[in-house]
C-alpha cells in the first residue's frame, strides 16, 4: 500500500479512545485477575495483590528492583510528543514508587500499511528524548504490526526496599499533595475532537516526576501514586 502523507488522517483519528482512557476498567481487571495468584515469596515486596504502580522485588540487602509497563493509544498529533508524553508516563510509575529507572525497552504496535514509518521513527525518537533526560538508557524494544498505534515502555528501576513509595500506605487524614495540576485528560478530548493544541497540557505531560518523588522522600513521605492511569 503506498502511503501520501499529505491524505494521512490526525494521528488521534487512528485511536478508539484517548490514552489512558482505553485501559480496561479497574473493576472489571479486578474481577479478571481475582484468582490469579502467584507463590509466596518474602522478597516480593509489591506484587499483583498490591495494585500499585511498580513491583518491587528485594534482590539484596538495601536494593530493591522496581519493574512496570505502560503504553497507550495517541492522545495527541504531534508523534513526537505522543513518543514523549508515552515515556513520561512509563517513567512516572517508577518515581511514584520512590525510584530511579535505569533502563527501558519500547513496546510498539504500529499499522506499517497505513501509518508510515517515518512517522514511528519521531514517536520513538520522543521516548528516547525523555530517556535521556531522565538518564535512563532506552535500548531496543518489541514491535508488532498493529490495526491501532500504540507506544510506550516497559521500565526496570531501583530503590530502597525501607523507603518505598506505596499506594496502599495513605492514611485517613493525612495531606494530599498534587504535583502536577488535573485536568490535561480534559484538554486531550478537546484537542482530538477540535485539533487545537494546549501546549500547557504537552508541557504538562512531559515533565518528569523525578524532582517530585525526590521530594517526597526527602519529606518522609510513605504513600504516592501516578494519577495518570484511572484518575484521581
Amino acid at each position: 500500500m503506498t502511503v501520501i502523507p499529505g491524505k494521512l488522517q490526525r494521528l488521534t483519528s487512528y485511536a478508539h479512545g484517548g490514552g489512558c482512557a482505553c485501559k480496561i476498567p479497574a473493576g472489571e481487571l479486578e474481577d479478571a485477575i481475582r484468582d490469579l495468584i502467584g507463590p509466596a515469596d518474602p522478597d516480593v515486596l509489591v506484587g499483583l495483590d498490591d495494585g500499585d504502580d511498580a513491583a518491587a522485588v528485594r534482590v539484596a540487602d538495601g536494593l530493591a528492583v522496581l519493574s512496570t509497563a505502560d503504553f497507550f493509544t495517541p492522545v495527541v498529533d504531534s508523534p513526537y510528543d505522543w513518543g514523549r508524553i508515552a515515556a513520561a508516563n512509563a517513567l512516572s510509575d517508577i518515581y511514584a514508587m520512590g525510584g530511579r529507572p535505569v533502563v527501558a525497552i519500547n513496546l510498539v504496535g504500529w499499522p506499517r500499511g497505513v501509518l508510515p514509518m517515518e512517522m514511528m521513527t519521531e514517536v520513538l525518537r520522543g521516548g528516547l528524548d525523555v530517556g535521556a533526560e531522565a538518564g535512563c538508557p532506552v535500548i531496543g524494544g518489541h514491535t508488532i504490526d498493529d490495526p491501532e498505534p500504540k507506544y510506550g515502555m516497559a521500565v526496570t528501576g531501583i530503590a530502597d526496599p525501607d523507603r518505598l513509595l506505596r499506594n496502599d500506605a495513605a492514611r485517613a487524614g493525612l495531606p494530599l499533595t498534587l504535583t502536577k495540576p488535573i485536568g490535561v485528560g480534559l484538554l486531550n478530548n478537546r484537542h482530538k475532537s477540535t485539533g487545537e493544541n494546549f501546549p500547557q497540557a504537552i508541557a504538562s505531560m512531559t515533565a518528569l516526576n523525578r524532582g517530585a518523588s525526590a521530594a517526597a522522600l526527602g519529606a518522609g513521605a510513605r504513600a504516592a501514586t501516578d494519577v495518570t492511569g484511572f484518575g484521581l
